[in-house]
């Protein structure tokens, strides 16, 4: 929060679950009421933007992209499987949201939006991934070996299949703290 009118009150709650003590995920809840102004602001530089929900479609959304909701929302914690938890840049655990509603997502660096029609196939560099209500898989795109793969930075790939939506990220929150604890290295920070 960055600021709010008097007329809004907030409540603080918090939730203990072992999966979101094991997969970093936010244990404490905010709740504003009444009328009047609320200031919502990312963690991180970055966008954020808002998906209506309808009531019938289901929506996955990275630990650290929600934001915010309004009541009718329902967020649940959900484990995505092995292989895409270890690969898909998004962790164990993502929120799985639903209800009718207005979620906000945030990102780091700008948010893109792409909407795939039926059977339209897209890919996605893992750790770009903020929010999408279609499926996907892994799928490894650079030849050669593992050290070639490492070489190249690259090696496996969201591939999503429409219809449906994905809102990705610009920026990577894992290469840049590899970035960051590389630059403090070689200054010997």
């Amino acid at each position: 929060m960055i600021a709010m009118s008097h007329s809004v009150t907030l409540k603080g709650s918090v939730k203990f679950s072992l999966k979101k003590v094991l997969a970093g995920g936010e244990m404490g809840k905010s709740t504003y009421t009444g009328p009047g102004e609320l200031l919502l602001a990312p963690s991180a530089l970055g966008d954020i933007t808002i998906i209506k929900l309808g009531g019938q479609e289901q929506w996955s959304v990275g630990k650290d992209a929600f934001l915010a909701c309004t009541q009718g929302i329902v967020t649940e914690y959900k484990s995505q499987g092995l292989g895409k938890a270890m690969f898909s840049g998004e962790g164990l655990f993502v929120y799985k949201i639903s209800g009718q509603g207005i979620l906000w997502v945030s990102s780091f660096g700008a948010i893109i939006r792409k909407d795939l029609q039926p059977n339209e196939k897209y890919s996605i560099d893992n750790g770009h991934l903020v929010a999408w209500n279609c499926k996907y898989v892994l799928e490894r795109v650079a030849s050669g070996g593992i050290i070639s793969n490492f070489a190249a930075s690259e090696g496996l790939v969201c591939k999503f299949t429409g219809p449906g939506t994905v809102f990705m990220q610009t920026r990577n929150p894992q290469a840049f703290s590899m970035w960051l604890t590389a630059n403090a290295a070689a200054q010997g920070i």
